[in-house]
């Protein structure tokens, strides 16, 4: 009996990193996308013709593509400053269930190459060469050390699982405003 719970936990740790990871993935892939939405104006500004590209010549150019409307009344500013806001609301999510997958307890690194990761989504600092310490909704942390190497009591872990279900820092309304908002843009339908 010892042997299948000692299996299953280890089972199940596996599944939770795994999902873990998957997640750093997708915020990763967010944060990616995010950047990418600059557009710089190319060529000569007298020119009857406008041309773009993804990076620019000129340190003046901020990337807004001239301000220019992308679909109906949308500038790119606009849907670059949506695209900051969800990745945030992600980013501040991933931040705290790293600390709750830490907690459980795992320590440093938890995959190789997740600091890596983490430092694209700005989750690890160069300075102190550690992750950032999870935050809710823009509100600073004053977090003390991990406790590893204990195992936390069945309340704890009924309050990590409620935390890691509950999704604390998506605006779940907000997220479904914007989507409305930019399919409504381009007409299209996003769910």
């Amino acid at each position: 009996m010892l042997l299948y719970l000692i299996l299953f936990q280890v089972l199940h740790r596996g599944k939770l990193l795994a999902s873990y990871k998957h997640m750093v993935s997708v915020v990763i892939h967010m944060v990616s996308i995010s950047r990418s939405m600059k557009c710089f104006l190319k060529g000569a500004s007298s020119s009857p013709l406008v041309h773009f590209s993804g990076y620019s010549k000129d340190k003046n150019d901020p990337g807004d593509g001239g301000e220019i409307l992308v679909f109906t009344f949308w500038t790119i500013s606009c849907f670059e400053e949506v695209a900051e806001e969800l990745v945030q609301m992600f980013i501040l999510e991933l931040n705290l269930k790293r600390l709750l997958v830490v907690d459980l307890p795992w320590s440093d690194e938890l995959y190789p190459g997740e600091f890596s990761d983490l430092s694209i989504c700005n989750l690890y600092s160069e300075e102190t060469c550690k992750p950032v310490y999870p935050r809710l909704n823009d509100q600073k942390s004053e977090m003390p050390a991990a406790r590893f190497n204990q195992q936390p009591d069945h309340d704890v872990l009924q309050v990590y699982l409620t935390t890691w279900l509950a999704e604390v820092n998506i605006d779940s309304e907000r997220v479904d405003e914007i989507f409305v908002e930019v399919g409504d843009e381009m007409h299209v339908t996003i769910s």
